[in-house]
C-alpha cells in the first residue's frame, strides 16, 4: 500500500483562507447564511472554516451547525457491520436560510444526496450550496457539484484520499493512499 502527500498543512491552510475568502465574497455579513458541517469529518472543516472567518476577517455570528446522515444514506441497511451514528446539532432554523454543506471530500455524491434529505428536517432553505476541500471529479455517481472546492483530485476507484486533521489526527495533511 503506498502513500504520496497531495496537500501538506501549510497548502491545507492557504486552501482554507482561499475558501472563507470567497464565502465572503458570496455571503458578506452571514447573516442569512449557515455553515452545516457534515457529520463526521465535515466538521472539522467547518469549524476552522468559522475560526478563520471570525478571528481573521471579523465576520461575527456564524451559525454553525453539524449533521448527521447515517440513517439517510441509501446503502444504510447494506452494510454487515452495524452503523454508529453521530450527533446532529442544529440548534436554529434553516427556514429561507442559504445553507452551505461543508464536507471533507466529494466523492460519489452521495453523502450529499443524503445531506439533502437530511436538512428538510430543520426546514425548507431558500438555496443550498456545497464546499468540499477535496473533490474526486471523476467518481460522481450523482449528478452533484461543489460550488467552492479546494482542491481537485482525479483519482480511481482503487485509490483513497485521506484527509487528516490537526484536531483528530495531530496534523493538517491530504495524502492519497494506493492499494
Amino acid at each position: 500500500m503506498g502513500q504520496k502527500i497531495l496537500l501538506t498543512s501549510k497548502e491545507v491552510n492557504i486552501i482554507l483562507h482561499r475558501l472563507a475568502c470567497q464565502l465572503i465574497e458570496k455571503h458578506l455579513d452571514f447573516s442569512d447564511t449557515i455553515l452545516v458541517g457534515i457529520q463526521p469529518r465535515g466538521t472539522f472543516l467547518a469549524e476552522r472554516l468559522r475560526q478563520i472567518l471570525e478571528n481573521e476577517y471579523n465576520v461575527s455570528k456564524i451559525n454553525i451547525g453539524y449533521l448527521d446522515i447515517t440513517f439517510f444514506r441509501d446503502d444504510f441497511r447494506r452494510t454487515e457491520k452495524p452503523l454508529e451514528a453521530n450527533k446532529t446539532k442544529i440548534d436554529f432554523l434553516v427556514e429561507g436560510k442559504k445553507v452551505i454543506f461543508i464536507d471533507d471530500v466529494l466523492y460519489t455524491g452521495r453523502s450529499i444526496r443524503s445531506a439533502l434529505t437530511a436538512i428538510q428536517s430543520f426546514g425548507r432553505p431558500s438555496e443550498i450550496e456545497l464546499l468540499v476541500l477535496i473533490d474526486r471529479r471523476f467518481s460522481r455517481h450523482l449528478p452533484i457539484q461543489p460550488d467552492y472546492r479546494g482542491r481537485q483530485v482525479d483519482a480511481i476507484n482503487n485509490e483513497k484520499v485521506k484527509v487528516s486533521w490537526v484536531e483528530n489526527e495531530g496534523e493538517d495533511v491530504v495524502t492519497l493512499i494506493t492499494n
